[in-house]
C-alpha cells in the first residue's frame, strides 16, 4: 500500500543496506608491534616527560588513549605524531597499564 503512494513495487524493493565496519580499537591497529616508553628531559628546562612511542594506531585512537593514560597518571600531556607525552616520570604507571590492555610494551 505504501508502496502505491510512491510509485515504488514492493517486489522489485532491493535492500541496499551496507554493514558498516566498525573502527578498528586501538590495541587491534597497533597489531604486535613492540611500544616503547622513555623517559625524556632535553629542551623542558630540566622537567622530566614520557614518552610512548611507536604507535601505529590513528590520531582519533592515538587521543582516547592519551586521554586514558593522562587519567590513570593523574597528569597533563598530549598526543600527536604517532607519540603521547605525558608529564613526568611515569614509565612504571604506563607500562602496567598499557600491559594491562592488552599492548606489548617494554621501558628503554
Amino acid at each position: 500500500m505504501l508502496g502505491a503512494a510512491f510509485n515504488v513495487d514492493p517486489e522489485e524493493v532491493v535492500e541496499d543496506v551496507e554493514q558498516v565496519a566498525a573502527p578498528a580499537s586501538a590495541l587491534e591497529q597497533q597489531g604486535k608491534t613492540m611500544v616503547d616508553i622513555l623517559l625524556d628531559k632535553k629542551g623542558r628546562n630540566g622537567k622530566k616527560a614520557t614518552i610512548v612511542a611507536n604507535l601505529t594506531i590513528d590520531d582519533e585512537n592515538l587521543k582516547t588513549l592519551a586521554a586514558e593514560l593522562k587519567r590513570h597518571c593523574g597528569v597533563g600531556g598530549s598526543a600527536r605524531g604517532g607519540e603521547i607525552l605525558i608529564q613526568g616520570d611515569k614509565r612504571d604507571a604506563i607500562l602496567t597499564y598499557l600491559k594491562s590492555k592488552g599492548f606489548k610494551a617494554r621501558v628503554i
